[in-house]
Order: C-alpha cells, then structure tokens, then sequence
C-alpha cells in the first residue's frame, strides 16, 4: 500500500485547484482531488449534471486543470466511450503522441449513476468501453435540493422523503460487478491511500473500470463540515459502508474492512447515524433493519470470500 510520503512524492500539482465553488467540507472535492492525483495530467474527465458541473468555477476561470467536459445528466458514460475512442483513433493515427496516454474518466453522482445515468454505464460495461467510471455518492440528488435518489439509505430524511426513505439503497457495485467488467471496487474518502492504490490499478487496468466512492455532504446529510472525514470512518468502522476489490471476477476486502468482518470488531451503527440530522426521525424498526441490511450485505461478501477459497 503506498504511504502518504510516497503519493504526494509522486504528485506535488494539484490538478483540482483552490478557488472552486465546493461546499466547506464537501466529499467530492476529497475524492476528485486524489483521484487525479493517481491519474495524473493526461486524463480526460467527463461529468454529467451533478454538484461537480457548477462547483468547477464561473467563467473565464475554472477549477480542473485538466480536460474537463460536462455532458447531459443520461450521457456521462456514452460520452466517454465517445471521448476514448478518438483517443485510439488518433493514437492508431499518430503513434508515439500523447494520445496514447490519455485515460478517459466519467465523474458522476449517485443520481446520474444510479438512476439518470444507469442505462448508458450499462452500456458502456457491457461493450467494456475502455474508460474509469465513478461514483462520488453523496446519497441523494445534493445540487437540486437534496431530493432522494436510489443510492439513499433506508430512513433517510430529503425534501422527498420527509419522513424517511422507505425503500433500500441500491447495490450499484454489485449490480457492476455482474456485468463482468475487469475493475470494480469502492472507496471512502477517509482512506485516501486506499482510493489512491485503486486508482492506479484502475490506470493500469483496459476496459470498463467502476469505482463507487462515499463522499459525505454536509447540508445534505446534516453535520458541521469539519466532520467528513470523521463521519466516512465510521461507515467503514460500523461496517455501513464496506470497501472491496473485485478484480476479474475475485473478491477482495480491503484492509479498514478486512479488520471489521468479525461483526464484533465493528462499532455501534448508532454512532454512526446519530450525528446526521437526515437520520432524525429512525424509529428503533429502522434501526433494526438498516443493521439487517448491513448485515446481509456483509453475509454476500463472505460467502463470495468463501467460495474463492474453496476454489
């Protein structure tokens, strides 16, 4: 695992600058400034309608200092396979050009992944279209109002669920790793070696790459700004949130997670929801069925473990 002397040694830029219009504390900008720190320079980003297009800065200045396009909330990751094959098509006719180093990224929220977007990453995993898709998941549609999306948890208070969301959060890694794409995996950005590692690999890696990031929100979520990074250590602590690998079909748990899966090494979820103000109104049958979820998510991982073993 690289060390943090190692990652910043190796990228000293900043390719997200100072002076973009993020909210104090905002995930994105966490996940979005490491990620490109991993990427580096020669990287193409591509971002639906999300927070992510109105934070980048009022014209004539701007936040990325790299290739940066905005697209249609349903077209993030048709336009990236776009995007990537005029790479190759300029890379097979100029070779030894920089266009064979660019990596085509698309850079969305949850709403534009999970709802808006999902039919055209669908798409896009099912021809392996050459590029890195993300997920920075706030958990609701943040930029509009703070309406819920499918990615929101269950009990979960927006604008569109006043008393609590009713349904489950939707699996998107999972439902990823089963198009059999070469690189999913999911990060936190209270681990930012972590995300760094997986960046890397997903660079090196061709095809259709998937990495699901939580990224907290603090006027969406209900917190102070200073506590982001707290607040994503204790979903991986709880075990809400669970980071993975899964790398051509094999499942691997990553170190924060690994050290949780004894049920009895994780934290009381309540330590967790109990500093969001969205959670306000969890009855105690809430409660009991967001641990039953996490829990079932954790018995899917360990038997997918189990089964690699039994290989």
């Amino acid at each position: 695992m690289t060390t943090i002397k190692e990652a910043l040694d190796s990228c000293q830029e900043e390719y997200f600058l100072p002076g973009n219009s993020c909210c104090a504390g905002c995930g994105l900008e966490l996940a979005l400034r490491w990620a490109m720190k991993a990427l580096g320079p020669n990287t193409a980003l591509i971002t639906p309608a999300s927070c992510l297009n109105v934070v980048i800065g009022l014209w004539p200045k701007t936040a990325p200092n790299f290739p940066f396009t905005n697209m249609a909330f349903a077209a993030g990751a048709a336009a990236a396979t776009g995007m990537s094959a005029a790479f190759k098509a300029k890379a097979y006719r100029f070779p030894g050009k920089k266009w064979e180093k660019m990596t085509t990224i698309t850079f969305a929220g949850d709403g534009g992944t999970a709802d808006i977007g999902i039919q055209g990453l669908s798409g896009a995993a099912e021809r392996n279209s050459d590029q890195i898709y993300v997920c920075y998941d706030n958990e609701a549609y943040m930029n509009t109002g703070i309406q819920r999306s499918s990615s929101t948890p269950h009990g979960a208070i927006t604008t569109t669920t006043t008393l609590g969301k009713d349904r489950y959060k939707k699996n998107l890694p999972a439902i990823m790793a089963a198009h059999e794409i070469p690189y999913v995996a999911t990060c936190s950005i209270s681990e930012p070696l972590d995300l760094y590692d997986k960046f890397k690999k997903a660079k090196s890696i061709e095809g259709c790459r998937y990495i699901h990031i939580l990224a907290p929100c603090p006027p969406g979520w209900g917190y102070d700004s200073n506590e982001s990074i707290e607040l994503a250590r204790l979903a991986v602590k709880t075990g809400a949130w669970i980071l993975y690998e899964v790398e051509n079909g094999v499942v691997t748990l990553s170190k924060r997670s690994k050290s949780v899966l004894d049920p009895a090494k994780r934290i009381p979820l309540i330590d967790y929801l109990s500093r969001q103000k969205r959670f306000a109104k969890l009855s105690e049958k809430d409660m009991i069925e967001l641990q039953e979820e996490i829990d079932r998510n954790w018995k899917h991982i360990a038997n997918q473990l189990s089964c690699q073993e039994k290989l």
